[in-house]
């Protein structure tokens, strides 16, 4: 096996919105990075201009996204989530409040015994994220 990377694909009221969102994600952490965004271009299946395929990177881990606008029975769902270890109580908060607006908290900022302070929280993209204060 050469490797395994997470890929993401936005559809529904979500499609088309690949880009704004890996911009976004990109923007929140530390060593992210967008490595290759290809569009579709006018004649393909999809509209032009949206992400055919990107590649990105969030804190050095790589990750891919797509738009499909076509008609599918799925979108995100919070039972796949992407979890983050933050170093300090300032950085959760900061992502943990940039995530979650325009989304919905599933589980607040709190200690939960498990950790010190823990989040979990579904964008405004539909992408659920787990956030957790390393000890």
């Amino acid at each position: 096996m050469k490797s395994i990377k997470t890929s993401l694909m936005f559809v529904g009221e979500k499609a088309g919105k690949a880009e704004e969102a890996i911009k976004f994600y990109t923007s929140l952490f530390p060593d992210s990075e967008i490595i290759d965004l290809q569009r579709y271009e006018a004649g393909e299946h999809e509209p032009e201009g949206s992400a055919k395929m990107a590649r990105f990177t969030i804190s050095g881990t790589e990750f891919m996204a797509l738009d499909s606008h076509l008609d599918h029975p799925f979108t995100f769902t919070p039972s796949m989530s992407l979890y983050v270890e933050c170093e300090s109580m300032s950085e959760i908060e900061k992502a943990f409040r940039a995530l979650a607006e325009g989304g919905s908290e599933l589980m607040p900022l709190d200690n939960y015994g498990f950790s010190q302070k823990f989040g979990w929280l579904k964008d405004k993209y539909g992408v659920s994220w787990q956030l957790n204060l390393s000890n």
